[in-house]
C-alpha cells in the first residue's frame, strides 16, 4: 500500500504552461498544493493499475476458484443468502 502521508516536500523545477500557471494565480490557486494533489492521485491509480496487470493471472485463478467451489462457510452465513454461495449451477455452465 502507498503511504504518502507526513513526507517531507522538495523543492522541483516544472515547465508549465504560462497562460494556466496566470490564471490559477489570478484566482488565489495554490498551485504546489494543486500539482502535488493531482500527481499524488495519479501515482496511486497508475500503482494499482500495475497491481492488478501483475496480480491479474492470482485474481483469475480465485475467481474461478469461487465460481467452482463458493465462497468458504457460505451455507452457515446469517447476511446475504440471496446472492447465493458464488457458485455456478450445472444449469449456468452448460448456458456459457
Amino acid at each position: 500500500m502507498l503511504k504518502f502521508d507526513h513526507a517531507p516536500k522538495k523543492a522541483t523545477n516544472l515547465s508549465l504552461n504560462s497562460k494556466v500557471l496566470e490564471a490559477a494565480r489570478e484566482m488565489g490557486m495554490n498551485v504546489s498544493q494543486t500539482v502535488n494533489e493531482l500527481l499524488t492521485r495519479e501515482v496511486e491509480r497508475r500503482y494499482w493499475e500495475q497491481w492488478n496487470e501483475r496480480n491479474k493471472e492470482a485474481i483469475e485463478a480465485y475467481n474461478e476458484r469461487i465460481r467452482e467451489h463458493g465462497i468458504w462457510g457460505a451455507k452457515y452465513r446469517t447476511f446475504a443468502r440471496s446472492m447465493g454461495d458464488g457458485r455456478t449451477s450445472t444449469k449456468d455452465k452448460k448456458a456459457a
